[in-house]
């Protein structure tokens, strides 16, 4: 793999202490209790608490306040003082920086939740995911190839927590991403991948004359005309079913401007070339592909690249056993194999999107 600045500096040498590393291993052993302990905090309110009380509360004071024994509050408490999310002055426990941004930080929020309700069971199927190629954690919600096919099936609050995610980082780049889409004032955009519309929803507030088709399974080309029936101009949002994995699948011709965001990284290899290969041949020379993907290695800060590397795993145990999220080299390498160039590449969007503008070779 080669590294470019500044993963040269992040990840191309070894320098942590020994001491250090030490302790770091004994984290990754007790991660998931690190976890647990600290999303109960979190949904108890327990984090709120101490943030509310600055000058700190005892064990027995925050007991009495939530109603839950001594016992239970002690549990939680030590645990979250030697992994880091409070600490104690005057004998009293207050909230630490780290506990604050588990209790704040939107972005810390979505990743909790997508991994409590959606990942946290199935990962322990990750051995046989990664052995088989198959999203083998999935059948804790029931038996369905991928976890798209299972989207509405789900219970609610896996549901909730899925589309909490996706969108969370989605939604806040959609800005900047329509100023470039329709730069070029496309008058029609097929939204691949669409989901329930939100970005078609975006596209027909920003420009009332564009008309977006979204294609995507006919799962949930249901669940999008569900969701966007009571808004202005749905009418300019039309559906078309069809299953993209399917060789067969021609994509429709006549489009000015095809969108594909946080799509083509549910997919392998060989799927997403079929895809963008299908793409290319709808294209005429006045059309252009926008992909938009959190590429890991060109993010702006460390952590970005350590949560969406993480991210992939979720890919393999759940979503499809055989995508993650683009080292962008690999995905550049697809587009120009699919018979597309690159004729731009705008990174930072948003939480650390970027998004390539493609037309035909």
């Amino acid at each position: 793999m080669k590294l470019t600045s500044p993963q040269i500096d992040r990840y191309g040498k070894d320098n942590m202490p020994a001491l250090e590393a030490q302790r770091m291993a004994s984290f990754i052993a007790w991660s998931p209790v690190v976890f647990q302990v600290s999303y109960i905090m979190n949904k108890w309110g327990i984090f709120e608490l101490l943030s509310e009380h600055r000058d700190g509360m005892t064990i027995d004071e925050v007991a009495q306040d939530k109603e839950i024994s001594h016992y239970a509050v002690q549990i939680l408490l030590e645990a979250s003082l030697v992994v880091g999310t409070v600490y104690v002055e005057n004998e009293k426990f207050k909230i630490a920086k780290t506990g604050r941004f588990l209790m704040r930080d939107a972005m810390i929020n979505a990743d909790m939740n997508f991994v409590q309700d959606v990942n946290y069971l199935g990962l322990f199927s990750l051995e046989d995911a990664l052995k088989n190629g198959k999203p083998e954690g999935l059948k804790v919600f029931g038996e369905w190839p991928t976890i798209y096919e299972a989207l509405s099936s789900l219970p609610k609050q896996v549901q909730k927590s899925w589309f909490g995610y996706d969108h969370f980082y989605s939604d806040n780049s959609f800005p900047e991403a329509l100023e470039l889409v329709f730069s070029r004032k496309p008058k029609s955009l097929l939204d691949v991948g669409g989901n329930t519309g939100r970005w078609a929803v975006q596209c027909i507030d920003y420009d009332k004359d564009v008309k977006v088709t979204i294609m995507d399974l006919p799962q949930q080309i249901g669940l999008m005309r569900q969701a966007t029936a009571s808004h202005p101009g749905c009418e300019r949002i039309g559906g078309y079913p069809a299953n993209l994995l399917d060789d067969k699948t021609a994509f429709p011709e006549g489009f000015d401007a095809i969108w594909m965001s946080q799509f083509l990284d549910c997919f392998s290899e060989e799927q997403v070339l079929s895809i963008l290969t299908r793409a290319a041949k709808s294209m005429n020379s006045n059309s252009r592909l926008y992909i938009m993907e959190t590429l890991w290695d060109r993010q702006r800060y460390e952590t970005a690249s350590f949560a969406l590397a993480m991210a992939s795993v979720y890919f393999t145990a759940l979503a499809n056993g055989n995508s993650k999220m683009f080292y962008s080299e690999d995905l550049f390498r697809l587009v120009r194999q699919a018979g597309l160039e690159l004729e731009e590449v705008k990174d930072a969007l948003g939480f650390g999107h970027s998004i390539l503008v493609c037309k035909k070779a």
